[in-house]
C-alpha cells in the first residue's frame, strides 16, 4: 500500500491556559506545560487559541499567556498566538500585542457574533487585517463557532497576500482541506485542525496540524508524523484508530477545552483541570473515562 503523503508533519498544540486556586492565569504551570511539549519533540505552540479558552481571557491575560510561552519555548519552536476579534481593529491590536510578546505569527478567524453578508465581506474584512498586519498570521477556519467557513474563492484570494501565510482548517470539511491544499501557493502552509483527520489529511498533502490531543499524548502524534515521513502505513493506521481517534471521539462529547484539561492533569502536565464559565469541567465519571482513554493510547503507541 502506498503510502500517504505528508509534506512535513509538523504537529503543535493549542495550549489549554491554567488556572489557579483562586482562578488566576497560573503562567508558572503554563511555562511547565509548555516546556514538556517542547521536550516531547511537538512542532510549535499555539497559546490563546479556542482550547485556550480566549474568549475567557482578558487583553492583559492574554498578553501574559503569550510572554509565558515565548519565553519557555526559548526560541525552539516557532508561536503562533491567537488574535480572534470581531473588528479589524480589534484583530490588529491583538497581532500587535503578539508581535510586542514575541510571538512569530499570529491565528485570526473570521468575525463571529455578525457573520458577513457575502463572501466579498470575509474577503474585505481578510485583507484589511493583512494591510496593516505587524507579523505574518494564519487564517483559523472553524464555522461551528465563527458561523460561517471561509469561502474556497476568498481563501485563494487572499492566500497570495504576503502577510497570510497559511490555514488552520477546523471545519472537518475534508474537501475542504483538499481544495485549500489545492487552489492556494505551494508556500502557504494547509493545518488540519481535527484531531482525529489528520491521518485521513495527510494523502492531501497537508503540512500537519493544530491538534488539541497532542498536548496529552504528544507521544501518539511525534510517533504518526515519523511512521508517515518512514512509509510505514500499518504503524500510521495504528496509531491513527487506537491511539487518538478513540481519545478524540471521548473528548468530543465534552468540549475540548475542559476535556483537554482532564486528560492533560490526568498526565500531570498540568496541576489541575480548572476552567472558566460559561465552562464546565465533565463529571466524574466522564474524567475517569477521559483517564482510562488517555492511558489506552499510551498504550497503543
Amino acid at each position: 500500500m502506498t503510502p500517504p503523503e505528508f509534506r512535513h508533519a509538523a504537529v503543535s498544540p493549542p495550549i489549554v491556559t491554567p488556572f489557579d486556586a483562586d482562578g488566576d492565569v497560573d503562567t508558572d504551570a503554563l511555562a511547565s506545560h509548555v516546556s514538556t511539549l517542547v521536550d516531547a519533540g511537538l512542532d510549535g505552540m499555539v497559546p490563546c487559541g479556542t482550547t485556550g479558552e480566549f474568549a475567557s481571557l482578558t487583553d492583559a491575560e492574554r498578553r501574559a499567556v503569550v510572554e509565558a510561552t515565548v519565553e519557555a519555548v526559548g526560541g525552539d519552536v516557532p508561536v503562533i498566538a491567537g488574535a480572534a476579534d470581531t473588528t479589524v481593529s480589534g484583530v490588529l491590536d491583538r497581532l500587535r500585542a503578539a508581535d510586542a510578546a514575541g510571538a512569530d505569527a499570529g491565528l485570526v478567524t473570521l468575525p463571529y457574533y455578525h457573520g458577513s453578508t457575502s463572501p466579498a465581506g470575509q474577503r474585505a474584512f481578510l485583507e484589511a487585517v493583512a494591510d496593516d498586519a505587524p507579523l505574518p498570521f494564519l487564517l483559523y477556519d472553524i464555522p461551528m463557532t465563527v458561523g460561517e467557513p471561509i469561502d474556497t474563492e476568498v481563501l485563494a484570494a487572499v492566500a497570495e497576500r504576503e502577510s497570510i501565510v497559511g490555514l488552520k482548517d477546523t471545519s472537518g470539511d475534508l474537501s475542504a482541506v483538499d481544495a485549500a491544499v489545492d487552489r492556494t501557493p505551494d508556500d502557504f502552509t494547509v493545518f488540519q485542525g481535527v484531531d482525529a483527520l489528520l491521518y485521513p489529511s495527510a494523502s492531501l498533502g497537508v503540512d500537519g496540524g493544530i491538534h488539541a490531543l497532542s498536548q496529552v499524548i504528544p507521544e501518539a502524534f511525534v510517533a504518526l508524523g515519523e511512521a508517515l515521513r518512514a512509509g510505514d502505513e500499518d504503524r500510521a493506521l495504528t496509531l491513527h484508530r487506537r491511539a487518538i481517534t478513540p481519545l478524540f471521539e471521548r473528548c468530543a462529547d465534552h468540549g475540548f477545552a475542559p476535556a483537554t484539561k482532564v486528560a492533560a492533569a490526568h498526565r500531570g502536565f498540568v496541576p489541575h483541570p480548572r476552567v472558566r464559565p460559561p465552562l464546565t469541567l465533565p463529571d466524574e465519571s466522564a474524567s475517569e473515562a477521559i483517564a482510562a482513554d488517555v492511558d489506552a493510547a499510551l498504550d497503543a503507541v
